[in-house]
């Protein structure tokens, strides 16, 4: 299945769906008419039957993040609401039930470094490097350590913060922001493997999970272990969580459900 976006490429085969950015010319500039259509694309996605979501970008940056000419001069209030927006698809994309893998192969930087860790997960060619380049100029990179500093150390997120490196993909990976790194020429594979195993098992159950790891990560640990198992108990009464418990006891393959859970 095919969808028509100016600034994206998608395509969904076997239940996954592939959504890349497609602005290489421009960097891949997170600009409101590109996010826009992220909050589209995933918003579709949200709705479907579909498994999972591999983000993905062409050309030599995966994203550049912010356009620095949708700020220069501009009223307080159209910049705000670039910035809204912009949370808004970060937000969705742990929103949604699907497992959402980033696939990295050239630098990410500003919100483009946003993106990849509000992805549940990412696979990083070792090409491909990481930055908030705020810190080594004159507007720090508030929005994207929002994400990056729910995803790594809170030191090694303010290292990035702070000095604006640009950090290479193994140092990503030895700090928690992408999962693990690949040979370029492998980095297609090494992702569709990954999104293999992250969408067997039954889909309703990874959607309730997927929406119960985000809201229990905001808790203080007694109130997460009580809302956890609530969860828990509640979906253990869902069709998948039965057959799977039934499937074990009689020695046989379950049988999934095409059910997902609602948002």
């Amino acid at each position: 299945m095919t969808h028509q976006y100016r600034y994206l490429e998608f395509e969904e085969r076997d239940h996954i769906a592939t959504i890349t950015l497609n602005r290489p010319e421009r960097r891949n500039v997170l600009s409101p008419d590109m996010l826009n259509e992220l909050l589209e694309a995933f918003g579709d996605v949200a709705s479907r039957d579909t498994l999972g979501v591999i983000l993905a970008a062409n050309g030599s940056v995966f994203s550049a993040g912010h356009d620095f000419t949708d700020m220069l001069d501009q009223e307080l209030e159209r910049v705000r609401s670039l910035f809204a927006l912009c949370s808004k698809v970060m937000q969705l994309m742990q929103a949604i039930p699907q497992p959402v893998i980033a696939r990295v192969h050239a630098l990410a930087t500003g919100a483009g470094c946003q993106l990849v860790a509000s992805a549940d997960l990412a696979v990083a060619s070792s090409d491909a490097s990481f930055c908030t380049p705020g810190g080594r100029g004159g507007l720090f990179c508030t929005t994207p350590l929002v994400a990056v500093g729910r995803t790594i150390s809170r030191k090694h997120a303010l290292e990035m913060g702070l000095t604006g490196d640009v950090f290479d993909a193994a140092t990503a990976a030895n700090w928690g922001l992408v999962n693990r790194v690949v040979a370029p020429q492998d980095l297609v594979l090494a992702t569709d493997e990954l999104m293999l195993r992250v969408t067997r098992g039954s889909a309703a159950s990874k959607g309730i999970g997927k929406r119960a790891f985000y809201e229990q990560m905001n808790m203080d640990q007694p109130s997460a272990y009580l809302y956890a198992s609530e969860i828990m108990a509640t979906a253990s009464q869902h069709p998948d969580a039965q057959e799977q418990i039934r499937a074990f006891i009689e020695k046989r393959e379950a049988r999934w459900s095409s059910a997902k859970a609602s948002n």
